[in-house]
């Protein structure tokens, strides 16, 4: 008898410490299961319907250029299980990078951005020119989905719209998500975030659409992204995601690639166009990895304002940690360890059940897994959704 009150004490325990259950773990992409030497660079979005769609590169060898063609995923169970892989865009030889989709809201239709690079040629050779025409030069594109994924459309070269003729290489959109605004006099706007090279003295600045993606305008470059190391001017920004706060503004939260090891962030008043000064994040520190930001919960629709950013925390790409911002991502006071080892990009993305999903590289890269998890487990059960509308 003492032994069955025991157990079933240990059992409650266990189960009012699990607050809402541990994470659901799937494999989505495996290399050599999937027919490539490596597949990296996570993105994923929740179509219209409820479908779940996860891209990356599938590349030829493991590096950045390396035959790279954009896959896909699908799941029509909320990222329990998985579909056969897609490939939804390649170009030859060249290498295509940086996957970075949006849904639109009104009408479903799922836009991904990508770039090219020419073959042969890596980000970090020098031999990649400036300008629009050449063999040499990186591409923007876009493809669209009016079918949640199932179909694509062919590539449209964006280049002229989104890239700057003078000066700039390399070209990168996020990796991971754009936005539509929902609030302010922007509200249905699209954007997507950008870094522009050369390699090592990036700029971060916002590319924007205001009739659902069929024109593109640049903004400006964040002031504030350099630093002088060695005497040389330095860039303390690469990659880049961003986020609406609750009155229309957006903030940028940026990779760390000089200066103190914790993330960037600076914010645009104006829907995009310009932004202010860059500055550090103390509380996320980055070992210089991509990570992931996203708002779960806004206060417009009755819920309780919460954004929540993925990443490593550690002085290398390990400590996947997910934290939450109550305060539109001024502070992060709430956090928890979501996988302990080798972890490195990241997407984040909220289910129609409330669920958080994080489309995470594992094991060095060599798996990318789609956790399933809840505001209750993640906040350590202070704080859960009270409502339907409260997520």
């Amino acid at each position: 008898m003492m032994r069955t009150r025991l157990a079933v004490l240990l059992l409650l325990m266990s189960s009012s410490s699990g607050y809402g259950g541990e994470p659901e773990l799937a494999d989505v992409f495996v290399p050599k299961a999937d027919g490539f030497a490596s597949i990296r660079i996570p993105s994923v979005v929740v179509g219209k319907n409820g479908t779940v769609l996860a891209f990356a590169e599938g590349r030829a060898a493991d590096a950045d250029q390396a035959k790279n063609k954009i896959v896909l995923k699908r799941s029509t169970d909320g990222g329990k299980t998985w579909g056969k892989l897609a490939v939804i865009a390649e170009d030859g030889d060249k290498a295509l990078n940086n996957p970075c989709a949006v849904v639109e809201r009104e009408s479903g239709r799922v836009l991904l951005m990508y770039q090219s690079y020419p073959a042969g040629v890596g980000e970090r050779s020098g031999a990649i020119q400036p300008g629009y025409d050449g063999a040499r030069i990186v591409r923007n594109w876009l493809i669209v989905s009016d079918d949640h994924g199932a179909s694509w459309s062919q590539p449209r070269d964006l280049t002229r719209e989104t890239k700057r003729e003078k000066v700039v290489t390399t070209l990168a959109g996020g990796p991971g998500i754009g936005i539509q605004l929902r609030h302010g006099p922007h509200a249905g706007r699209i954007l997507m975030p950008f870094n522009e090279g050369p390699f090592g003295a990036w700029n971060i600045y916002a590319v924007y659409s205001d009739d659902r993606g069929k024109t593109w305008t640049m903004g400006d470059v964040a002031p504030g992204g350099t630093m002088e190391v060695k005497g040389k001017p330095t860039s303390t920004v690469n990659e880049a995601q961003f986020v609406e706060l609750q009155d229309g503004s957006i903030r940028f939260n940026v990779r760390r690639w000089a200066g103190r090891a914790v993330r960037k962030t600076c914010v645009s008043k104006d829907g995009g166009r310009t932004w202010s000064k860059v500055e550090d994040v103390p509380e996320l520190v980055d070992p210089g990895c991509m990570g992931s930001i996203l708002r779960y919960s806004d206060r417009a629709e009755g819920a309780r304002s919460r954004l929540l950013y993925s990443g490593p925390q550690s002085t290398k790409r390990e400590n996947g940690t997910v934290f939450v911002s109550y305060d539109e991502g001024k502070t992060w006071p709430t956090k928890r360890v979501l996988c302990k080892d080798a972890f490195a990009y990241s997407c984040l993305t909220a289910l129609p059940d409330g669920t958080i999903g994080c489309l995470y590289e594992a094991g060095g890269t060599k798996t990318i897994v789609f956790a399933r998890f809840t505001l209750e487990w993640l906040t350590n059960g202070t704080d859960a959704p009270v409502s339907k509308n409260d997520r």
